[in-house]
């Protein structure tokens, strides 16, 4: 950041996001004066930081963006909602973004399920706008495309596995869960902006972002077990009735994300190689060590 001659001023969209809650503070204590934009007014959130500024607007509308000259954008809403912000962003004269995407893109290309498809096609529409884009207007890009995000809070996968794991006391498993999974930590994502925000390696490249160990589906919930102080018991249920038991979970409230295809995934690998995110910005995530507080555990 030597060649800013004052503090770097930073917009974040999708700021109340899971990674927006770990990374608006590092910015924040780091001396950014940090733009925190979320259709949702966030702004006692971070109540102590005084050069943090919370704007509600709905991005979904490039109109809606605040006129703000900056140095850089990190983008943690949906990636397809970067590309017509881009041309706002250059008659703001904003020479940096960094983009969230998702190994979806490569993980659910081939998916039977059409929504899953549709959301791979999406995403890799969005990058390839987001390269031309940025080329045509001087603006040096990054995009994260990370693996399973989880913070143990409001993330929909490792929270949602707890959520099922504390209600009936097992966990439902299609064959032998041997897929490979690498799940990736929302506050390893916040640092992996600050590592790369100015760094010219990582200028016009995709990176994938995957957790530090790579473990089985079934020694994934084990580990879930563990950190909710249960015993893990797994119920082996075989692929038709485990079909018939998501169309009734989708019936039910919260349970509209849920296919068969993410059960089918259970042995499968979705593993992805994050040494190129460690040679240009040190990348280091963190081992998988979910993490509830007992007592809440009890309650719930």
């Amino acid at each position: 950041m030597s060649e800013l001659s004052s503090p770097p001023r930073i917009i974040v969209t999708g700021a109340s996001s899971i990674i927006g809650q770990f990374l608006l503070p590092k910015l924040a204590t780091s001396g950014c004066e940090v733009h925190a934009i979320s259709r949702n007014n966030r702004s006692g959130l971070i109540a102590t930081e005084k050069n943090l500024f919370w704007h509600s607007s709905d991005i979904s509308d490039p109109e809606q963006l605040p006129r703000l000259s900056a140095n850089a954008l990190v983008h943690l809403a949906p990636l397809w909602l970067l590309p017509p912000l881009l041309p706002v962003l250059d008659s703001l004269q904003l020479k940096r973004v960094i983009g969230f995407g998702s190994t979806s893109v490569f993980s659910k290309a081939g998916s039977v399920n059409p929504d899953e498809r549709r959301l791979s096609v999406r995403l890799t529409e969005a990058e390839e706008e987001v390269s031309k884009l940025c080329a045509t207007f001087g603006i040096n890009w990054t995009v994260f495309r990370p693996t399973l995000v989880y913070d143990c809070v409001r993330d929909k996968n490792i929270t949602r596995i707890a959520s099922f794991i504390r209600r009936f006391g097992f966990f439902p498993l299609l064959g032998e869960g041997r897929g490979l999974r690498q799940p990736v930590h929302a506050d390893d994502l916040a640092n992996a902006c600050i590592l790369a925000l100015w760094r010219p390696q990582t200028f016009n490249r995709a990176y994938n972002l995957s957790g530090g160990e790579a473990l089985s589906y079934l020694q994934m919930v084990a580990k879930i077990f563990d950190a909710l102080g249960k015993p893990a018991r797994f119920l082996t249920v075989p692929e038709w009735l485990f079909h018939a038991a998501i169309k009734l979970v989708r019936l039910l409230p919260g349970g509209r994300g849920l296919n068969a295809e993410m059960a089918t995934r259970m042995n499968v690998d979705l593993c992805f190689n994050h040494s190129e995110a460690t040679r240009d910005f040190d990348f280091s995530p963190r081992l998988f060590l979910p993490h509830w507080d007992h007592a809440d555990t009890m309650q719930k």
